[in-house]
């Protein structure tokens, strides 16, 4: 049993061979919505999907205003409850936040074996689902504590009338056969996690500046979900990532080696998926992950070129990286699964985003015309010196071909003259020898 166990515990994934949890989603048109209401609902179904159930019926309301008691109004939380009833369903998920209050008023409305939970809680679920490493699992208790706290009251309810049971939204844990947490434990709990995660933030900072150190130009891979921003790093360094048609299949940062074609190397560092509506707790505990974008000198911002959604995708990106002071970053507009669109489809992207880049991880298509763009961001950054280096400064050579570009290289008496585009980590190297052209 861990100590990181939550009060909604329901038992283990859903796997192979195990009938899928029923869910009922509910979702509620109302004015200043961002994003389409069936837009928003089809995602919410495959984050269902993701997290092992089944989206048996779908159920709107159009409301000027939230009930502050049940979300959606009086009637319709009966009506949700019949449709529940009816088609067997084991859980009803909410396309947005509940308050722990709306959540337990819910509950008494549903028969006592249906649970009810929101996007926010099933995200979660998929993350604690997904989360690989020391540091993701971390981050994803973290979040997950930080969304139990104010519901504890309600979570207790929910305990005292056995409804706990399997599948969706379950995964706040593992291993714990009995619930015994008050806010005091689970503020005690997020202190524990945010002292290690400070701990595993400071070795993680550590190697970023060592790849800083390093003079190396550096690139971050960001973009919404299941854009294809793994198979896209996998594509330019054979870094063999794991990468799934699933929403939010990876969630831990990975860097690479990458050689540009003039013979320099830079890094690029694939980071975890956005949504909309992303949960605040999430980008709080993913915060140390989140600063590689932050510690980049370029953003690939990849976009699904195939997706219906996708200008509005780029706006939620952009909100993320608003949220984490990124948006300064220099970036570059990537419309990846171009290989999925009709040739005017791509003619039309292509006229209105003239100064992006269309590639298709899965083909190859662009991505010589994106790794020039590349190459072209990190010149933008260099120093153009003309230097003379001794023979006896074999290092220096050996520097200026590994992380310089070299555009000249001449043989003479005195040593290797050469014209370089320098990043400005190591001008102070090449200028005692620098000379007139």
């Amino acid at each position: 049993m861990t100590e990181y166990q939550s009060v909604i515990q329901k038992g283990p994934a859903t796997s192979a061979g195990e009938q899928r949890e029923r869910a009922v989603l509910v979702g509620v048109d109302r004015p200043g919505l961002s994003w389409p209401l069936d837009s928003s609902l089809a995602e919410l179904a495959r984050l269902a999907d993701t997290a092992g159930a089944e989206a048996v019926a779908v159920t709107t309301q159009k409301l000027s205003s939230l009930n502050p008691r049940t979300f959606v109004g009086s009637g319709k939380a009966e009506e949700i409850a019949q449709l529940a009833r009816e088609n067997d369903a084991d859980v009803v998920i909410f396309d947005d936040e509940l308050t722990p209050s709306q959540q337990s008023n819910l509950e008494k409305v549903m028969d006592k074996d249906v649970k009810v939970i929101d996007r926010t809680a099933l995200i979660l679920d998929i993350f604690a689902l997904h989360a690989t490493s020391r540091e993701g699992r971390l981050q994803v208790r973290l979040a997950q504590n930080q969304y139990l706290y104010p519901r504890l009251r309600g979570m207790w309810a929910h305990l005292a009338s056995n409804r706990m049971g399997g599948g969706v939204g379950s995964r706040f844990g593992e291993g714990e056969s009995q619930l015994e947490v008050d806010r005091r434990m689970v503020r005690n709990r997020i202190t524990s996690i945010r002292r290690e995660l400070a701990h595993l933030s400071e070795v993680r900072a550590v190697q970023r500046e060592t790849r800083y150190g390093s003079g190396m130009f550096k690139v971050a891979l960001a973009g919404y979900t299941n854009a294809g921003k793994s198979s896209l790093l996998n594509r330019l360094t054979g870094a063999g990532v794991l990468s799934y048609d699933k929403l939010f299949a990876t969630l831990d940062s990975t860097t690479r080696k990458f050689e540009l074609p003039e013979g320099r190397e830079i890094t690029l560092t694939d980071t975890v998926g956005f949504i909309q509506k992303l949960p605040t707790t999430l980008v709080e505990a993913f915060k140390s992950t989140l600063d590689e974008i932050n510690g980049a000198d370029l953003i690939l911002h990849v976009v699904d070129a195939s997706s219906d959604e996708f200008e509005s995708q780029i706006e939620a990106v952009e909100e993320v990286l608003g949220q984490i002071e990124a948006q300064s970053i220099p970036s570059v507009l990537i419309f990846n699964k171009c290989d999925l669109l009709a040739e005017d489809q791509l003619v039309g992207l292509r006229n209105r985003f003239p100064h992006a880049q269309f590639v298709s991880a899965e083909t190859g298509f662009g991505i010589d015309d994106l790794v020039a763009a590349i190459s072209k961001a990190a010149s933008a950054t260099e120093v153009l010196m003309s230097v003379l280096v001794p023979y006896s400064r074999g290092d220096l050579v050996s520097l200026a071909h590994g992380r310089c570009t070299v555009v000249t290289e001449a043989h003479e008496e005195q040593g290797t003259r050469m014209q370089l585009r320098v990043a400005p980590a190591f001008t102070s190297q090449f200028k005692p020898f620098e000379v007139a052209e």
